[in-house]
């Protein structure tokens, strides 16, 4: 065993996993080989499951919640909220590599995108970088399709060029599926990993990692730069120990950049008390005003829906799109069956469905005219030339936030900057009332109204 761990081979195992917060089984290392690395101090184990004023809390999720925990067999604890992800338990610790960290290779002029930024982006770009420059926070209300991408892309420059590490998260797997080609297109000589369940790519000192939320509890001191997309979305938003683990994840010197279009009443006071700088973009990159939607109202709705019958003016709706595709957002996954079932050949999309990428591919290669999905494809998303309708937008589900991202996936595209959005509903709610005065508050901020 003596002589085993080379140097070289030291430093390809601190590249594959320093910065890491890992189970036993996600080493891919011989028993003999992870027991030296413990002896020699490479490795650190910490325990799955500590206990806090008598109360268990778990070490990679942070979850204290009593629900959340369950009994093995032998009687020890486990944490089921984060079991997806490979069970922690009394008996199952965590590692953490502690030697010495590589450092990250620089990068002579990383971003090759030739893109021109509007005036507004171009104003949030340098906000970024110089917020990135300094180590600091920073909060973008950006409108849907303000091309918030493309706002990161000189901060992202910056950071890799000065050697550091940066990592976008964000709430949805389809998001991450759609900005790395992106990115490694325009980023094309920097190593990159795009992470979330099912993914097959393994992080091994990426200069930009591309993943979702839920992938920074296996990370521990890691970035020095944190862009959190969507931050008022589930599960960031819903989740009190997302943010934790977020702080964790990140270098005691580091910045954070928070996206949104619809902040949430704790980042809006933040942002109006100052303790947070903000930089809002109310105007979309093309230039063109967000469409504003148009509200149905229909009588016993949702009785024509439990009889499995669309209603007349849904059929309406659909027979006026002609040519043109559109997305048709159903409260439920129960109801998005419900509509593929009537209509026949338009199929639903949901968060389990065993086909969903293949789906969400077609409808945006254009091989498909509609699409029913839940608010899985509600934000972060981008399909060109598309109508938009919510079925039941009186639904608890659509919020206000969710109503104004559902709104924002028409009229994306410069060739193509206007699309119809509108509301079916029962009962008119004061989530749909507040949708659409956030759209004509933000056409007329950007003076467009």
């Amino acid at each position: 065993m003596e002589g085993t761990l080379t140097a070289g081979f030291l430093q390809h195992l601190s590249q594959l996993y320093s910065g890491r917060l890992l189970l036993r089984q996600e080493y891919d290392l011989t028993p003999i080989i992870f027991k030296q690395l413990l002896q020699e101090r490479y490795l650190r184990e910490t325990p799955g499951i500590i206990y806090k004023f008598g109360f268990p809390q778990c070490q990679r999720c942070l979850n204290i919640q009593s629900k959340y925990f369950g009994r093995l067999p032998d009687r020890s604890i486990y944490c089921r909220k984060c079991i997806q992800m490979g069970r922690v338990s009394e008996k199952e610790p965590l590692f953490e590599w502690i030697s010495d960290v590589p450092a990250m290779t620089n990068v002579e002029q990383p971003c090759q995108w030739e893109g021109e930024l509007t005036l507004l982006q171009e104003k949030a770009s340098l906000a970024i970088a110089e917020t990135i420059r300094k180590n600091e926070q920073l909060l973008i209300e950006a409108v849907c399709g303000a091309g918030k991408t493309e706002m990161l892309y000189a901060g992202i420059d910056f950071a890799i060029r000065e050697g550091k590490r940066v990592c976008i998260a964000t709430p949805r797997s389809d998001v991450v599926r759609e900005l790395a080609p992106r990115l490694r297109r325009d980023f094309p000589r920097i190593k990159a990993a795009a992470l979330y369940g099912g993914s097959t790519e393994k992080d091994q000192q990426a200069h930009l990692v591309i993943a979702t939320t839920h992938q920074l509890l296996r990370y521990k001191n890691s970035f020095d730069v944190v862009i959190i997309d969507e931050v008022d979305a589930f599960p960031f938003h819903h989740d009190k120990m997302l943010p934790k683990a977020v702080g964790r994840a990140v270098k005691d010197n580091h910045a954070k950049i928070y996206l949104t279009a619809t902040p949430r009443l704790d980042m809006k006071l933040a942002s109006l008390t100052r303790k947070i700088p903000t930089v809002s973009i109310p105007q979309r990159f093309h230039g063109h005003p967000l469409p504003v939607p148009q509200f149905k109202q229909i009588f016993r709705l949702n009785k024509h829906l439990d009889e499995q019958s669309l209603h007349p003016k849904i059929k309406e709706w659909m027979k006026a799109r002609g040519d043109r595709r559109y997305l048709l957002f159903a409260s439920t996954v129960a109801m998005a069956k419900k509509l593929s079932d009537e209509l026949g050949d338009v199929p639903y999309v949901h968060s389990e469905s065993p086909n969903r990428k293949g789906l969400i591919q077609k409808f945006r290669n254009k091989e498909m005219q509609a699409l029913i999905t839940t608010t899985i494809l509600e934000r972060g998303v981008t399909f060109p030339s598309i109508d938009v309708a919510v079925i039941q937008a009186d639904h608890k589900v659509f919020d206000e936030a969710a109503l104004v991202q559902i709104a924002g996936r028409a009229g994306r595209s410069a060739n193509d900057p206007t699309g119809d959005v509108t509301f079916f509903f029962e009962a008119k709610t004061h989530a749909i009332v507040q949708a659409r005065k956030y759209t004509l508050n933000k056409n007329r901020e950007a003076g467009l109204m």
